[in-house]
């Protein structure tokens, strides 16, 4: 999908005019007498997921990948667009000890009926109809992939307001009083890249979105590509490649991508070959691509700041939080939480496409009148008993013991500079190991970042993250928030250690 911008945006006012018509028209659930049970569903683009809302309490949400082991599910093309999570949805109807017939609704995190052709949008993606065709016809697919259920019970639910619901109706302080602001910016839904609203008592009011095709999102995006990885995948190397430059293109960047004064931005194409040349299969990155993938993380942090500080102005609100595959850029989550003037930032952990299926359901069950509940933590996958685990490691004819104290049998492996593999509870829903599954190694040395990055099979450049014990946590690290758990601020390190 290429975006070719310099095309006069549509009016930003349509969209949110239609969108305040899906959120007060025909798709509200009725108030029920009983707390609903929703399914969550996102398939269209990249990422597609599962999650399951029961009584206004998230008690499932995994992603396709994680039972098919393909990355991202399927690539986000229109041909692939028909590819439901089936595995992830039966999962979490198991999972809750449901049948689909116990469902109030299922919810379908794109809703057609706000989508334009890609070529009015100024978008170059001539099989976009097909992609149209299989969101329009989802209830049926969902039907045949969930026998038992009835296509009516499918509510479309728009992609924004989806990511928005993923994180205001997921926070800490869901339920509270006091209104709560979200931003959600990624690479495009419907017609739009960018939401600005606020939350308060389950109910969204849209100040502004961005009408394709000017996307962050979809900026980064081609800079991802440009630089020779996976277009919609390999974002996060970009941002980590940053790190090691210097924002020399940063006056040409911001000339062509800027924020406007009503809440929105512009995005003017740009021929990345003047500035650094492309990085073909089998090329080495130089400086001036790291050069190049800093000034463009530099000039998203400026705009990001721009929009939370306008949002902020309107609104008055102390809270923000924030959804979209941009907020997964944790080193521009942290310029907000620093500079915004929000008291709090708090981003959902599956901030990407994956985190809508969350949103739909969080979004149907808030319109039905549940009271939600905040998110306890990001592990919501599957999980294994000792007796499964064991059966495994037997059917593989793996040797394995069981140490009388685990951490104590993992603490003297790290110490003797091994690698642990550490397996524990529930997966993580969204893309970063949080813990339950996850790589350890001994931070006191140096050469381990490489090792680990071997053992990954990843780029030498790419980091690796640290974990302390909380009540260590404000001595070891200044700048974003603390505690940190989902991987999604970065902090500076106090010298004593660093």
């Amino acid at each position: 999908m290429r975006s070719e911008r310099g095309i006069p945006p549509t009016s930003p006012a349509v969209n949110v005019e239609a969108l305040h018509g899906h959120l007060n028209g025909k798709h509200r659930l009725s108030p029920l007498e009983t707390p609903v049970k929703v399914l969550g569903i996102n398939a269209l683009f990249h990422d597609p997921a599962a999650a399951l809302v029961l009584d206004g309490r998230t008690v499932a949400a995994a992603e396709e990948e994680r039972f098919t082991r393909r990355k991202h599910g399927h690539r986000p093309v229109p041909f692939a667009a028909w590819e439901l999570p089936e595995q992830a949805a039966r999962w979490c109807l198991a999972e809750a000890g449901l049948e689909v017939t116990d469902l109030d609704a299922v919810t379908y995190s794109y809703d057609v009926g706000l989508a334009r052709p890609a070529a009015d949008l100024g978008l170059h993606d001539p099989w976009d109809h097909l992609r149209q065709t299989y969101a329009r016809e989802a209830p049926g697919f969902l039907a045949t992939a969930l026998p038992g259920l009835d296509p009516a019970q499918v509510r479309f639910v728009p992609h924004h307001v989806a990511h928005a619901a993923s994180s205001a109706l997921a926070a800490p302080y869901v339920g509270d009083d006091e209104p709560v602001d979200v931003l959600v910016l990624d690479g495009r839904g419907e017609c739009a890249s960018h939401l600005a609203g606020t939350y308060h008592h389950g109910r969204l009011t849209v100040h502004h979105t961005q009408e394709l095709p000017h996307s962050l999102g979809l900026l980064y995006e081609d800079l991802t590509d440009h630089l020779g990885f996976l277009r919609s995948s390999d974002e996060y190397k970009v941002m980590a490649m940053a790190s090691y430059g210097e924002p020399r293109f940063l006056d040409e960047l911001r000339r062509r991508v800027r924020a406007g004064e009503d809440g929105g931005f512009v995005t003017e194409r740009i021929d990345w070959q003047t500035l650094a040349k492309r990085v073909e299969p089998g090329q080495e990155w130089s400086r001036e691509h790291a050069d190049l993938a800093a000034s463009v993380q530099t000039r998203l942090e400026e705009v990001l700041l721009d929009l939370a500080r306008w949002l902020r102005a309107r609104t008055g609100n102390r809270r923000l939080t924030l959804a979209g595959g941009v907020a997964l850029n944790c080193v521009a989550n942290t310029v907000l939480h620093e500079d915004s003037g929000y008291d709090e930032v708090w981003v959902q952990p599956a901030a990407g496409d994956a985190g809508t299926s969350l949103g739909g359901a969080l979004h149907a069950a808030a319109q039905a009148g549940d009271a939600l509940v905040p998110m306890a933590g990001a592990d919501l996958g599957r999980r294994w008993t000792e007796e499964e685990i064991e059966r495994q490691l037997r059917t593989a004819r793996v040797p394995y013991d069981r140490p009388d104290d685990i951490a104590a049998a993992a603490a003297e492996c790290l110490a003797a500079d091994g690698v642990v593999a550490w397996f524990q509870g529930r997966s993580e829903f969204g893309p970063r190991a949080l813990g339950h599954r996850s790589l350890l190694a001994h931070p006191g040395r140096r050469e381990n970042l490489e090792r680990l990055n071997d053992v990954k099979g990843r780029e030498q450049f790419r980091p690796v993250a640290p974990m302390v014990l909380l009540d260590r946590a404000s001595g070891i690290f200044s700048r974003g928030p603390l505690p940190s758990p989902y991987m999604l601020f970065v902090h500076d390190v106090a010298p004593p250690v660093a």
